[in-house]
C-alpha cells in the first residue's frame, strides 16, 4: 500500500486569479503595480523590499528594514560580512518569519563601487527553495 504524501499549501494560493499583493518594481503593464498571485512570489517581493529599505524609511512602520546601506559601504572586511549577515538574518526572522535563510553571499565589485547580496532561502510551509539578488551601487 503506498504511503500518502502530504503537500502543504498556503490557503491564499488556492484562490486562483485573485491577487494577494504587489511586486517590485512598481511599474506594471496593467496600471501602476505588478500583482502577485502566489505567496511564493509575494514573499520574494517582500524580501527585496526588506533588503532595500533602511529603518525609518517606511511610513507608519519606522522599524521596518534591514539597514544594509549603512553597513555595505564600510570597509568590507570579515567583521563587516558577519555584521551584514547578522542584519539580514535578524530582520528576515522578525519581518518575514515564513522564510528560512539557507545562505547569504556578498559579492563586492570594487571597480564599480558596488556590492551584490544574494540570499538563498526556503519557504517553511512548502519547503520550496528560491533566491534573490540585490545590487547596491
Amino acid at each position: 500500500m503506498p504511503i500518502p504524501q502530504t503537500v502543504r499549501v498556503n490557503p491564499l494560493d488556492l484562490q486562483g486569479n485573485i491577487a494577494i499583493g504587489v511586486s517590485l518594481p512598481f511599474n506594471g503593464p496593467a496600471g501602476p503595480f505588478n500583482k502577485t498571485y502566489s505567496t511564493a512570489d509575494q514573499i520574494k517581493s517582500n524580501l527585496v523590499n526588506l533588503l532595500l529599505t533602511n529603518k525609518g524609511e517606511r511610513v507608519f512602520n519606522p522599524e521596518f528594514g534591514a539597514d544594509l546601506r549603512k553597513a555595505l559601504f564600510e570597509a568590507l572586511v570579515e567583521d563587516t560580512y558577519s555584521y551584514i549577515q547578522e542584519l539580514i538574518i535578524t530582520n528576515v526572522n522578525f519581518f518575514i518569519p515564513e522564510v528560512q535563510i539557507v545562505e547569504i553571499q556578498l559579492t563586492p565589485d570594487e571597480d564599480n563601487n558596488s556590492v551584490s547580496v544574494t540570499v538563498r532561502y526556503k519557504l517553511k510551509i512548502s519547503g520550496n527553495s528560491d533566491e534573490i539578488t540585490v545590487q547596491f551601487i
